[in-house]
């Protein structure tokens, strides 16, 4: 199957910035969708992007929307999450997720990271 390693998450201040990554490997081939997800403790994991990896088309969560934004560079089988403006609510660990439909169900999903932990301060 696909593997998927998450990497750029960090501390960060309230309206800061940061760019994660997720560089996939093996059977890459599998899989249509990349997404990113979301979770903090004791909260259920929660959809925050995806994309295609062939054509225009994404998804956004309406908490993100207008602050993140999801990208991809084929050549290197990497999706990215930019993002901007961020709140301390955004805090948690940030899953990648590779699938097969723009979907918000995590079930939806075949193969995940480990994740990266983003903390936003106030």
């Amino acid at each position: 199957q696909v593997q998927l390693v998450e990497s750029g998450g960090g501390l960060v201040q309230a309206g800061g910035s940061l760019r994660l990554s997720c560089a996939a490997s093996g059977r890459t081939f599998s899989s249509r969708v990349m997404g990113w997800f979301r979770q903090a403790p004791g909260k259920e994991r929660e959809f925050v992007a995806a994309i295609l990896w062939s054509g225009p088309s994404t998804y956004y969560a309406d908490s993100v929307k207008g602050r993140f934004t999801i990208s991809r560079e084929n050549a290197k089988n990497t999706v990215y999450l930019q993002m901007n403006s961020l709140k301390p609510e955004d805090t948690a660990v940030y899953y990648c997720a590779a699938g097969g439909e723009l979907v918000r169900d995590a079930e939806r999903y075949f193969a995940w990271g480990q994740g990266t932990q983003v903390t936003v301060s106030s």
